[in-house]
């Protein structure tokens, strides 16, 4: 900034331009020596840049990140056998969401998890050890918000409050808080019948590959 005000200040005065009164402007670098070396050249334009995740239970992704203790233990897991950080996620994730306060034991584990035993005892192992040494009530990051009965009024880390005045609403329309969490009730029944008649599609369609084929191998027959 007062590089610029001295430029100014000498225009002023001088009524012309000098050449040391000028803002000073960084070079451009010329050291390109490993350009190379960083950029192997093998980049090619993707046909588009933004991907939509299809409506499919398939394809969803867990809500557990990995962290650098995860990788650790990953490192050691992948020398007596290959598991994938995506297919580690999804364990943790569903150990989770399976628990409350009261974490589930080995033999539900077992149940939900669909892999080697030695897996998953290696897995279940590490997570309630870390699940015992996290200072919060989950290992996925939730929003703290409030609760009904206004309990956590005073807590600073609580998200989305509610307004402690009432919302001003037309006379001729019922805008309430009922109404509104009736209406999310419903998108959330929409959305599972949606859901409920993608896989009834999925398994019709799959019936119907059966039946040609069948077909198919009677008459080869």
């Amino acid at each position: 900034e007062h590089h610029l005000q001295r430029a100014i200040s000498a225009q002023q005065v001088f009524r012309e331009k000098k050449e040391s009164m000028v803002i000073p402007v960084p070079e451009a670098e010329s050291n390109v020596n490993y350009y190379n070396r960083l950029y192997k050249g093998e980049f090619k334009q993707p046909k588009q840049f933004i991907h939509i995740q299809p409506f499919n239970l398939d394809n969803e992704q867990p809500d557990y990140d990995m962290d650098s203790e995860d990788e650790t233990l990953l490192n050691r897991l992948n020398r007596k056998m290959e598991i994938k950080p995506l297919q580690f996620e999804i364990m943790v994730d569903r150990l989770e969401k399976a628990s409350s306060s009261q974490l589930v034991t080995l033999q539900e584990a077992k149940l939900l998890l669909n892999e080697d035993d030695y897996l998953i005892k290696a897995v279940y192992d590490y997570w309630v050890r870390k699940r015992k040494n996290c200072r919060g009530p989950s290992l996925i990051p939730q929003i703290k918000q409030e609760k009904r009965d206004g309990s956590t009024n005073n807590d600073p880390y609580v998200a989305f409050r509610r307004r402690t005045e009432k919302m001003q609403t037309r006379k001729n329309r019922k805008n309430d808080e009922a109404s509104y969490e009736k209406m999310l009730k419903l998108r959330r029944e929409f959305s599972r019948a949606i859901t409920i008649l993608e896989m009834i599609k999925r398994r019709e369609k799959t019936k119907r590959e059966l039946l040609h084929l069948t077909l198919e191998v009677a008459e080869k027959r």
